[in-house]
């Protein structure tokens, strides 16, 4: 284990039964494949969580913050340092009040997309059902700007509530934070010494509408969604980016014939191109090879360059 006797000590005295030594990552990816990070915390409350990070800090322990690891890849090598789940807390979800451009809804990082998906849908609120089947949290999604072409979080997101590395809290409003395909950026935040803060939690606009056309149309994309997409294997989702100006990375995979390949006991879904899967107790490597194979036959075939979309963590 690469953490010391004291910062163990001073882990275990802070989380008590919610820290774990050597904890095998695949228990916390939905690729289920990651060697052991040397600790893996679970806050519970905000508190918890700023003497946590402020801990860290003054003991120069490295660490990284997730959430459900939907659209992570750990190496088999696993994480030196310290990994942070939020996904076991930070998930109420809160109605704020009306707004001029609708009902504030505030959700803690932790809470899951799907389940604020079926707030909004069982208060008659619309806005989010563009994110439906979207896997992972409500942090996650913001970082990750997650979206479809029906729409994105940018679009309904209008201020965050951030964790700064000295433990005080910032609310952020939707005009200092800057979001591009699959990203937030803070260049524009004015954080006080960290250019990546923790979301906290998130407040979004909705808008009222008639509940039973909402879910009627929550059925459609639901069902359209499972029709494409390979639910039933483990993966992180879309694996690349879809490159600018181009075709998406799906087509662009297919058409270089990779569909079906399989490295170890990773595959290139054979229902759609952009999702590697775990068909058979693959490794981190098998995926990261098959990464690159792919990556080489579109290179080679169309002189486009796949970048993951995927965060890849690990020694």
């Amino acid at each position: 284990m690469g953490i010391d006797p004291d910062t163990q000590q001073w882990l275990q005295h802070l989380l008590g039964q919610n820290v774990r030594w050597n904890e095998p990552m695949r228990r916390h990816t939905s690729f289920r494949v990651g060697g052991p990070a040397d600790a893996l915390a679970r806050p519970l409350d905000i508190k918890t969580l700023a003497r946590l990070v402020r801990g860290a800090r003054d003991r120069r322990l490295p660490f990284w913050v997730i959430g459900d690891g939907t659209n992570l890849l750990v190496r088999d090598e696993g994480i030196r340092g310290l990994v942070i789940v939020l996904a076991g807390g930070f998930r109420e979800i809160a109605r704020l009040g009306e707004t001029p451009d609708g009902i504030r809804i505030s959700a803690g990082a932790g809470t899951r997309l799907q389940g604020l998906c079926r707030y909004a849908l069982e208060k008659g609120l619309a806005g989010m059902n563009f994110s439906l089947g979207i896997p992972g949290t409500v942090g996650g999604a913001i970082q990750m700007n997650a979206g479809t072409k029906l729409g994105w979080m940018s679009d309904v997101l209008r201020q965050l509530r951030v964790l700064q590395p000295d433990g005080t809290e910032k609310v952020l409003h939707r005009r200092e934070l800057d979001f591009s395909y699959r990203t937030l950026t803070w260049k524009d935040a004015h954080l006080e010494g960290l250019s990546h803060p923790i979301i906290l939690e998130g407040s979004v606009s909705l808008t009222p509408a008639d509940p039973t056309a909402l879910k009627r149309e929550a059925t459609d994309i639901l069902a359209d969604r499972r029709s494409r997409q390979p639910m039933h294997l483990p993966s992180a989702g879309c694996f690349f980016k879809n490159p600018p100006g181009e075709e998406p990375a799906g087509r662009l995979i297919e058409a270089a014939g990779m569909k079906g390949t399989r490295i170890g006991g990773a595959e290139v879904s054979t229902r759609h191109a952009n999702y590697i899967v775990n068909r058979e107790k693959a490794s981190a490597t098998d995926i990261l090879s098959l990464m690159e194979r792919i990556q080489e036959a579109v290179r080679d075939k169309f002189a486009v360059d796949l970048e993951p979309e995927v965060h890849i963590l690990g020694s």
